[in-house]
């Protein structure tokens, strides 16, 4: 993105009490540093999306990009595919998030049919596609949601076409789960971030960001219709899934 964030400095003073974490102005305004000190591997994951789609995306197909945020995941397909090689739409809750992501699209994709819109995509009408990205947003959802919304996305995608699925897991043995967890808070120490930061931010996200084992998310996804599935990523507890509905 062309224009400048900023740091992400949110959780680094005491509250005397942590607010449920939501997308509002404040973590639009420094999202992308969050997001790049936050989540292992995403830019790897992004990186990735325009090989995939141009191994499996009809040319001139429609790509759903579900709890999009900023764009980053348009921006990503658009920066390596040609105009006419897709079409793009957007789509998250947040009106803040919606609007920096419209203005992003307008200043750095003029040639490129994107839009966003902001909708809940659990009620949203889906149109057919040939790529569904759902990163980091199924984890958003109550848990008794989550099955519903894949079973629809399944339905509107084309013979042959693909969802990508990235999300924060939980190990389902305890042992592995802790030192994946302290790995996790070593890599944001890392990467700047105070134990109160981090303690800060989880009592924010508890109840809030729910996460599903890998066995978890590829039994959700089998449910849904998908005869094939796999994990094509994985750094510490965060994973991308791929999953194929047959041409």
């Amino acid at each position: 993105m062309s224009d400048a964030s900023y740091r992400d400095a949110i959780f680094s003073t005491p509250l005397d009490r942590v607010a449920r974490f939501s997308f509002d102005e404040k973590v639009v305004a420094c999202f992308p540093d969050m997001i790049r000190r936050s989540v292992p591997g995403y830019g790897q994951i992004l990186g990735m999306l325009s090989l995939i789609a141009q191994r499996h995306l009809r040319h001139g197909a429609h790509v759903y990009d579900l709890g999009c945020s900023l764009g980053a995941s348009g921006l990503a397909l658009a920066g390596a595919l040609a105009p006419d090689a897709f079409r793009y739409t957007g789509v998250d809750l947040s009106p803040a998030m919606v609007a920096q992501a419209r203005q992003t699209f307008a200043d750095e994709c003029p040639a490129y049919a994107m839009q966003v819109e902001e909708a809940d995509i659990r009620t949203l009408e889906y149109a057919s596609s040939g790529m569904i990205i759902l990163n980091f947003t199924l984890q958003f959802l109550p848990a008794a949601d989550r099955d519903a919304l894949l079973a629809r996305l399944y339905a509107a995608l084309e013979p042959g076409g693909v969802l990508i699925l990235s999300e924060k897991t939980v190990d389902a043995d305890e042992r592995d789960n802790a030192w994946r967890v302290e790995r996790y808070h070593d890599f944001k120490r890392a990467n700047g971030y105070s134990d109160l930061e981090i303690s800060q931010k989880r009592t924010a996200l508890e109840n809030v960001l729910v996460p599903d084992t890998l066995d978890a998310l590829h039994g959700r996804l089998k449910q849904a219709g998908f005869p094939r599935s796999m994990t094509w990523f994985q750094y510490l507890n965060f994973a991308s899934l791929i999953a194929f509905k047959e041409g």
